[in-house]
């Protein structure tokens, strides 16, 4: 883990390529915290697994009486075939697409999980030291449980994420490929149906394939979207930004959006290999979008932190 001596920053961004959920921009401090160098990788992963006996969320049969909960009032009961364990995964389509249509590049896969991220024809095989991926945040919250550790709240994994460089684009400036150099592990060509893989991968990269940020911390651009401890709100920001300052904030007390009112979703940070300019730009150390915090998906993974005071935690 690296240790992150706190202090204050700008918190969200007006940059051009902010997103309204990004504003507007207010002041936060941050207490020190310790953090995973790296996203928790398959090879971690499998060690909890083994050690705990954990079912993760995708290998569970969905609960029908849950997931109602979730859907428009009146939503029929699908048929009990289609009540089996499965995730999202990514599904290029063959050509331009409405992109405000997700379901135009994802689709739910039946014994999708993060032993086999692409569907059950998949595997782990040399993905070791790649990042977890098809983990939803209770799956996250108790794997970081049971190393002794917790999840971030969005504005440590922000402050965090700009390694001391506030006030840029992204962590490392302001220009995407400095002297044309690839930063991070993102989607390079035409989203979502040409990926050119010019920064060297398609899906997920090895950790520290690409240069760690001013902290050292390593993957806090692309590769994949990390869980925070928040709630997530369009309009977090806005009640934030009523202060002078924030002392370590926590987040809302409960979750709401108007894209999707019938699911609490748990804030996401840090972009994937699947962001392009054209559709996210969600490498950015201010941008975040929300998620049901019971859908895993092949570009969405974790890392954890621990507070100054707490034991040690689990390797």
């Amino acid at each position: 883990m690296v240790w992150i001596s706190g202090g204050e920053f700008t918190m969200g961004s007006d940059d051009v390529f902010a997103k309204r959920n990004e504003q507007p921009p207010h002041r936060v401090k941050v207490t020190g915290f310790w953090m995973d160098e790296t996203p928790v990788t398959n090879a971690q992963f499998e060690r909890f697994v083994k050690a705990s006996g954990y079912v993760t969320v995708a290998e569970r049969k969905p609960d029908w009486e849950e997931l109602r909960k979730q859907l428009p009032p009146g939503t029929p009961k699908p048929e009990e075939s289609a009540l089996v364990p499965g995730s999202m995964v990514f599904t290029p389509s063959d050509g331009p697409v409405d992109l405000r249509e997700m379901a135009n590049f994802w689709q739910w896969t039946p014994g999708a999980n993060w032993r086999h991220p692409e569907g059950p024809k998949s595997d782990l095989s040399g993905r070791d030291i790649h990042p977890v991926v098809q983990v939803c945040w209770d799956d996250a919250t108790a794997y970081a449980k049971w190393a002794g550790k917790r999840l971030p709240t969005e504005a440590e994994w922000e402050f965090a994420a700009h390694g001391g460089n506030t006030g840029k684009r992204y962590f490392w400036g302001d220009e995407f490929k400095p002297s044309g150099k690839f930063m991070a592990n993102t989607w390079t060509g035409k989203f979502p149906y040409q990926n050119t893989r010019e920064d060297g991968f398609e899906g997920t990269a090895p950790v520290k394939s690409f240069p760690a940020n001013g902290y050292g911390l390593y993957d806090m651009a692309g590769n994949v979207w990390n869980w925070c401890a928040d709630w997530y709100r369009p309009d977090t920001h806005v009640e934030l930004a009523k202060e002078p300052m924030c002392s370590d904030p926590k987040g809302p007390l409960q979750s709401f959006s108007p894209v999707n009112p019938h699911q609490p979703e748990r804030v996401t940070k840090g972009g994937s290999f699947l962001c392009h300019e054209d559709y996210c730009a969600g490498y950015r150390p201010s941008a975040r979008r929300g998620l049901p915090p019971d859908t895993g998906m092949s570009h969405v993974g974790f890392r954890c932190v621990k507070d100054v005071n707490a034991p040690s935690p689990k390797s």
